[in-house]
């Protein structure tokens, strides 16, 4: 029984059961208790409350605004901890042919992780390529979040179930800025 449980647990869900069971959460949580999904404003909540610096920004009542979502955040993590570690696939990824030759065409060869090790290991961060990758790549997805108040998860799945026009808005900036990115920009950088 447990190792038919576990089995379950550690093959990945379809999307048609995936999808609806995000889509319900969401305005369960809305509807619940009205708590916002999203992640991007908790480093302000671990910042207030490790090292609160005196800045009005960080000056409010992180516990009761932010416990749940740091809750949610270690709930994040300790899944991915589970899936990575407790019920990891030793198998490769499954890649349809015309991936691995799009990959390879951006000299990305090492098809076993779920993150190419090219890209994403510390050797690779001290080239230029990774610098701009990872750093530069990381600091504006910061400025993005900033700017457009809240992360792709908060804009897409609560501000979409919301019915908001600004993150109906951010959404298509979010794909727009995955596109370019996708198709112009990664070339680029990865040739």
């Amino acid at each position: 029984m447990l190792a038919s449980l576990v089995d379950w647990l550690s093959s990945p869900w379809p999307w048609y059961v995936a999808g609806p069971a995000i889509g319900l959460f969401v305005p369960a949580l809305l509807w619940l208790g009205n708590k916002p999904f999203g992640v991007s404003s908790n480093l302000r909540h671990l910042c207030a409350g490790i090292a609160p610096c005196g800045l009005d920004h960080f000056t409010y009542d992180w516990r009761r605004e932010g416990s749940w979502n740091l809750l949610f955040v270690a709930g994040i993590l300790a899944g991915g901890f589970l899936a990575a570690v407790v019920f990891a696939n030793p198998e490769p990824i499954a890649l349809s042919r015309n991936a691995r030759a799009s990959l390879t065409a951006l000299n990305i060869t090492d098809h076993r992780g779920l993150a190419p090790r090219e890209i994403f290991q510390w050797p690779a961060l001290a080239t230029a390529r990774g610098f701009v990758l990872l750093v530069i790549g990381g600091v504006l997805v910061g400025f993005g979040t900033a700017y457009a108040g809240g992360c792709t998860s908060g804009h897409a799945i609560t501000g979409l179930a919301d019915r908001q026009l600004a993150s109906l808005i951010a959404v298509a900036g979010f794909f727009a800025g995955g596109l370019l990115a996708t198709w112009i920009i990664l070339p680029r950088l990865l040739a």
